[in-house]
């Protein structure tokens, strides 16, 4: 991978970070509750259970997270924990799977390693929890705890679904029904169009801050360099297939807001252009930071990892370090990387 091109991969720049870093500390919860909806970039151990090759509930997963291996997709903290964090929670917001019946009241993380947007998305991965039974689940979950729809009305609700969508279904090899169908315009139109439906349940569930995050430049990730790029660069098939979901998501977004009571808002992982990571000392953006087995996209169980984790963009063959996740949460709570309304508008 070109230097410049992963140095782009993750829209962030210095000075949004540096700004981030030195935010007041936040005094007290400023959202009644915090729901996490999504794929493995979210997910935070709704997979530990299932039969799944989606699973990272060993070593070196969670290497320096307090908890160890919990079914985190990185080395630390993912991007809801530190968006819990900057509103305030003293505690990170526990996936569905185990949580108490209670915890609704506070919030669950129904997120799911390999989940998308269809139904069929990732049937090469094994198990997994789509966004349609996310919903599902959420239904269930506020149903049974009979959670206020008032309170639903005022929790923050973050959504990160997509990824897999293109890198285990459309891109696939050899081609699945989805890209034998349809042409990117018109694959992006499907996705864009169940999103509307899944979104539009948890309006009427009483969803009214939701940030939804846009997909980053999944063509420039160590797997897809490795396949689709050749080996030399990024894949732009790929990141111009995202292009068109993102824009349509955009719109999507946009849709929303005129519904009454609505604060939705897109997060933006894509754009970003080549600024110096060197000021954060994050410098190497072609390779994982753990030993991923040739042809694997996740780490190695137990194998060497680099000594120092901050240097890194990437985990494992798709999956970001935790001083990455770190830096988006940042950028997209209190920087420029959410539009119309950055993450800290929503929770206030």
């Amino acid at each position: 991978m070109v230097e410049g091109e992963s140095k782009a991969l993750w829209i962030i720049l210095a000075t949004v970070f540096a700004v981030a870093a030195v935010a007041p500390a936040v005094h007290g919860q400023q959202t009644p509750c915090y729901f996490v909806f999504g794929d493995s970039v979210f997910d935070n151990g709704n997979n530990n259970a299932l039969n799944t090759k989606a699973k990272v509930n060993y070593l070196p997963y969670g290497i320096d997270y307090f908890q160890g291996p919990t079914g985190r997709f990185s080395n630390g903290r993912n991007i809801p924990d530190v968006i819990a964090e900057l509103a305030g929670f003293n505690n990170p917001i526990p996936p569905f799977a185990g949580a108490s019946q209670a915890q609704a009241n506070i919030g669950l993380n129904y997120a799911s390693g390999a989940g998308g947007i269809r139904e069929e998305t990732s049937e090469n991965m094994g198990e997994r929890i789509s966004l349609r039974q996310q919903v599902n689940n959420h239904f269930s979950a506020i149903i049974t705890a009979a959670v206020p729809l008032s309170r639903l009305r005022q929790c923050l609700y973050t959504i990160n679904i997509g990824s897999n969508d293109y890198l285990n279904n459309y891109f696939l090899s050899p081609p699945t029904l989805a890209r034998r169908l349809f042409n990117p315009d018109q694959y992006a139109r499907s996705l864009i169009s169940l999103y509307r439906i899944y979104l539009t349940q948890l309006y009427v569930l009483g969803a009214r801050n939701v940030a939804l995050f846009g997909i980053g430049k999944i063509g420039c990730t160590p797997r897809i360099v490795a396949t689709l790029g050749g080996g030399t660069g990024c894949a732009e098939e790929v990141n111009q297939a995202v292009i068109i979901f993102n824009t349509k998501l955009k719109a999507l977004v946009t849709d929303f807001n005129n519904k009454p009571g609505a604060m939705f808002t897109y997060v933006d992982l894509f754009s970003g252009n080549a600024e110096d990571f060197a000021a954060l000392g994050i410098t190497v953006g072609d390779r994982s930071c753990c030993t991923v087995n040739p042809g694997e996209e996740l780490c190695a169980a137990n194998g060497p990892v680099c000594p120092d984790r901050n240097k890194f963009i990437f985990w494992d063959n798709v999956h970001t370090t935790e001083v990455i996740n770190t830096v988006v949460a940042n950028a997209a709570f209190n920087g420029p990387i959410a539009s119309p309304f950055n993450i800290s508008q929503l929770v206030n």
